[in-house]
């Protein structure tokens, strides 16, 4: 039991160490001075002390409300509401699987079952390698690609048990593994390095990019009325009665 369940007040965060303190400085004046209003950079110097650590430590607020003047408390209720802020030490790799409706329709539900199997690890917990984070995610936004699975938030697209475990497996291995598109993969710090805004020096990652699938691109085809031989957009009733 902690001492925090057993009633007994927590002393203060200690600081960072004098090097690391500098350093982390000179980044988090950066940020700050890309916002007119200094609290604005909350939510980028948390990032910031989360690729320092790997997760958002009593440290990690306590440097960041000393930067913007804030209390611990406003920094503890930020990083506890958004899910990108971790709580706790994770793995090198976020391994997120879908599992709103049409992800766990099409089989993310069975990934996510199979993974759990696979890694002997349950919802949030890091395989003993330090490796893989397991999760279930909420929807990203890529329903034509379903299931999808996430890695440091790069996509993964059109997944099934056998192709996840061996995902996994590459990403334990130190194999190298690219996304289906999006910016090539790095560690969960080197990602959150980049969320607090600091560009990405690797080769191709500037030059890397996503785009729509065939599912998502069908409606637009249709309203411009080349959605293929016999198929037409229909008429709205506005547009029908202007057509009278």
């Amino acid at each position: 039991m902690s001492s925090v369940e057993m009633g007994i007040p927590e002393m203060p965060a200690p600081d960072y160490p004098a090097e690391v303190r500098r350093r982390l400085e000179t980044d988090a004046k950066e940020i700050i001075s890309r916002y007119p209003d200094s609290r604005s950079a909350l939510l980028p110097l948390l990032h910031l002390v989360q690729s320092e650590d790997g997760h958002v430590t009593r440290t990690g607020q306590r440097f960041c409300a000393e930067m913007l003047d804030l209390t611990t408390a406003e920094v503890n209720a930020v990083a506890t509401f958004y899910t990108m802020y971790r709580r706790k030490p994770s793995g090198d790799y976020q391994v997120g699987v879908c599992t709103n409706t049409l992800c766990a329709v099409m089989g993310g539900d069975a990934i996510y079952a199979a993974l759990r199997e696979h890694l002997g690890v349950g919802d949030g917990e890091t395989t003993d390698d330090g490796k893989v984070t397991l999760e279930h995610i909420e929807c990203n936004a890529a329903c034509d690609f379903a299931p999808v699975v996430m890695v440091n938030w790069e996509f993964f697209d059109n997944q099934t048990p056998e192709t996840a475990r061996a995902l996994v497996d590459d990403l334990r291995a130190g194999r190298e593994v690219a996304p289906t598109r999006g910016a090539p993969l790095c560690t969960f710090k080197q990602t959150a390095r980049i969320l607090a805004g600091f560009p990405d020096e690797r080769p191709g990652a500037a030059d890397a990019s996503g785009s729509a699938g065939p599912a998502s691109l069908a409606g637009l085809r249709l309203a411009k009325g080349d959605g293929g031989p016999g198929v037409v957009a229909p008429r709205g009733a506005a547009a029908e009665e202007e057509g009278k």
